[in-house]
């Protein structure tokens, strides 16, 4: 697949890559997960519920729907430094806020409260540094070229070494050092993604658009990219899966095998490391396979650890099939993020992006609002039933990809 741009920008120099597109993204990475995977635990210690549990997963996930109606738009319009150096300083002060007021809260709902608002806020901020700091790394991926996989990989490996480190500090943080030691090393890593943001200049073809206006111009530019919409489908579908496994993986080690919050951020820093190594390993494979090759054995290896899930009930075979999942997954979403970075017109690549990640996560409030209705002894059933649409949906999407005319040459 040939890029646009010239010659003279096909290679970005690596210093500029590191200070001005990894450091920060790494920052961010590390608060993202440490929020995305902590506060479901901190709902879980606070109150010993699995409904609020899976209540709080959805409260933490459905604000960050509603923020991408307007992030892409504010990130065309504002610009990636701006975006993300508000939105991390904001999320900052509201974990700060809450590190200092839980403990002066009686136990109870005024507790209850503040964690299920800290969920929903934290939402919000932290999709809005996330687009921002995605679109720097598309940006970066343009510059590179033939080589957008490169970039692309790199940035999915500080996403996994972020996803690696955080649930485990997390909940080694809010066992050792309880909620306010957590929210404070949150507020660490949000400050600093905000001192660091990537430093780029907007370049607009067109006045930019009412926020509200970008999720139509993104649907547009989705519907004219049909290997793109494929893809978003399939992994939407996938997500479903995914997601009902985050959401209830506190309520089935805690509470079922007996285990500890930290035991929970163990399975996700395992799942993280095998991705990783997943990651390094495409980024090798793509250069000598093409993206469809890779996609599908991704796409087959996740499906089948999915299904293999439900039927396990030991920690150990738990976290491995977790693992493997996850090893799928970060395949599968190298492929996703170097076709976006190509496809997406430079012009709109920030509402476009927004769309596409507003559809992979639409499934996350879902299995969240599942674990809080259906009974700890049924997870198991409504898991596989998951998994079977999961692997339906992969599977569709990728024979849908190989045969659309035209795009077998671009995909191989």
């Amino acid at each position: 697949m040939r890029s646009r741009v010239g010659p003279r920008h096909a290679r970005r120099p690596a210093p500029t890559l590191l200070r001005g597109i990894y450091l920060p993204r790494s920052m961010d990475a590390g608060a993202f997960a440490m929020t995305t995977y902590g506060i479901p635990l901190l709902v879980l210690a606070t109150t010993n519920s699995a409904s609020l549990t899976g209540l709080a997963f959805a409260l933490e996930w459905v604000p960050r729907l509603g923020a991408f109606a307007v992030a892409g738009a504010m990130v065309d319009r504002h610009g990636t430094t701006r975006i993300l150096r508000t939105a991390s300083a904001l999320r900052a002060a509201v974990v700060v806020a809450a590190a200092l007021a839980l403990p002066q809260m009686e136990a109870g709902l005024p507790t209850t409260v503040a964690v299920m608002l800290l969920a929903a806020s934290t939402g919000v901020l932290t999709e809005f540094s996330y687009i921002a700091a995605e679109t720097a790394g598309g940006v970066a991926s343009r510059q590179a070229g033939d080589q957008a996989h490169r970039v692309q990989s790199v940035l999915l490996g500080i996403d996994q070494v972020g996803t690696l480190a955080g649930p485990a500090v997390a909940g080694l943080l809010l066992e050792r050092a309880g909620a306010a030691g957590m929210l404070i090393t949150i507020a660490v890593f949000s400050l600093l993604a905000s001192a660091l943001a990537p430093r780029q200049h907007a370049t607009r073809t067109k006045m930019p658009e009412p926020a509200l206006a970008g999720l139509r111009t993104g649907w547009t530019t989705l519907r004219s990219l049909p290997a793109l919409g494929w893809l978003v489908c399939g992994l939407t579908l996938s997500n479903l899966a995914i997601g009902l496994l985050q959401a209830a993986a506190p309520v089935i080690v805690v509470q079922e095998f007996g285990h500890s919050s930290a035991d929970v951020g163990l399975i996700w820093s395992v799942a993280a490391a095998a991705s990783l190594i997943t990651v390094a390993v495409c980024r090798r494979a793509i250069d000598r396979w093409g993206l469809w090759p890779v996609g599908a054995l991704s796409a087959t290896v996740a499906a089948s650890a999915c299904l293999a899930v439900s039927l396990t009930h030991t920690y150990t075979a738990y976290l491995v099939l977790i693992a493997v999942l996850m090893a799928g997954e970060g395949g599968m979403t190298v492929v996703l993020r170097t076709l976006r970075s190509h496809l997406i017109p430079q012009q709109v690549f920030g509402a476009t992006l927004s769309l596409t990640i507003l559809l992979l996560l639409i499934p996350f409030p879902l299995a969240g609002v599942l674990v809080a209705t259906v009974p700890p002894a049924q997870l198991g059933h409504v898991i596989t039933a998951c998994a079977v649409l999961q692997a339906l949906g992969l599977g569709l999407a990728f024979v849908r990809l190989r045969t659309l005319p035209g795009l077998h040459a671009r995909l191989a």
